[in-house]
């Protein structure tokens, strides 16, 4: 291997890197605050490349459908969880965030799509579609378990990435779809030649980061999630309201997805079920990094990134298992040197 080989798969890894980067903040986000191991957060990344490839292409995707659907399935939620209640004030912004914005997104997608607006636009209604849908889901399907052991939450998260993905193959059909580039230009540095889609990657990631730090570090919002994440507990008693921390943390999540899948649409074919094996290398990312360390995770992306980028070069049909197989030492070694702890009550 000369050294110019070894500087293309080098910035390979570090364009995967930055998308796993991304799913494992989102993971370590969701289970700092939620306990909720989001196996999930893979469809995000699909239905976000699948939303955009459908509007750049002229049609109405089918998230617009899903999304409608899981609003009336939250309302519905909501109202059993909250039965015997009668506050007008909060049956009325239940009624808001679940019917009346996924609505008001549906008839924005309906008008728009077939215009062919431009990527900005597409780009923003495909965040304003994929995002909602994430605290949706968290008020169907985690909100109700929110004290149950971290077991019964992963059950219900591997039930809900299952039901996702049929879901996906109903609404986008079993065909692969792509979409153009965010730009054409090429950066040459030597011997590396640099796409701009690869550039877009590595400043949004970067900009996102950023965003995140000064998010959790400047902001009210962001150091109550923050505290849910340290003592769940202690934050409800200094009157921290730990469901709506856990609507934000899925929120965010949606969103970071669903990026992803926007900027990872122009480089690969996406399938409906594309999703879970790229949310499956931010997760071993986010289990290598300690899933509690936002740096670690992202460093720890990195190095996936680049492991998998040089198992492609070296041994292509067996990039997964060595990607994943890296997951084994750690947790050994992670195992052996704390022993087993209490789940917190």
């Amino acid at each position: 291997m000369d050294s110019t080989i070894l500087l293309i798969l080098l910035q390979d890894g570090a364009v995967n890197g930055a998308i796993y980067a991304l799913l494992a903040l989102s993971l370590v986000l969701v289970f700092a605050v939620t306990r909720v191991i989001y196996v999930a957060q893979g469809e995000f990344v699909a239905y976000g490349a699948l939303t955009y490839a459908a509007l750049d292409g002229g049609q109405l995707p089918g998230s617009v459908w899903l999304l409608c659907g899981l609003g009336v399935a939250a309302f519905i939620a909501g109202l059993w969880q909250g039965r015997g209640q009668t506050d007008a004030g909060l049956l009325l912004r239940l009624g808001l965030e679940t019917v009346l914005l996924p609505g008001a997104v549906a008839l924005l997608a309906i008008w728009l799509a077939p215009l062919k607006p431009g990527m900005l636009v597409e780009v923003a209604l495909t965040l304003a579609i994929v995002t909602p849908m994430s605290p949706l889901l968290y008020r169907i399907a985690f909100q109700p378990l929110a004290d149950a052991p971290v077991l019964v939450l992963l059950i219900a998260a591997v039930a809900l990435h299952l039901a996702l993905t049929g879901l996906g193959l109903v609404f986008f059909g079993p065909e692969g779809f792509r979409a153009p580039a965010f730009s054409e230009a090429i950066l040459t540095v030597g011997p590396l030649t640099i796409p701009g889609q690869a550039l877009w990657i590595g400043g949004l990631t970067l900009a996102l980061m950023v965003a995140l730090f000064g998010f959790f570090g400047r902001t009210l919002t962001g150091k109550a999630l923050r505290a849910t994440a340290v003592n769940r507990l202690g934050a409800r008693l200094v009157g921290i309201p730990t469901e709506r921390a856990g609507l934000i943390a899925f929120a965010l999540a949606g969103f970071i997805g669903a990026l992803s899948g926007v900027l990872i649409v122009p480089l690969t074919t996406v399938y409906y079920d594309s999703g879970f094996m790229i949310g499956l290398r931010g997760f071993t990312a986010a289990i290598i990094g300690g899933l509690g360390s936002y740096p670690g995770a992202v460093l720890a992306a990195v190095l996936v990134g680049v492991a998998e980028s040089f198992s492609s070069f070296w041994a292509s049909a067996f990039k997964e298992v060595i990607v994943f197989t890296a997951i084994i030492p750690v947790l050994l070694w992670r195992s052996l040197r704390h022993g087993s702890t209490e789940e917190e009550e």
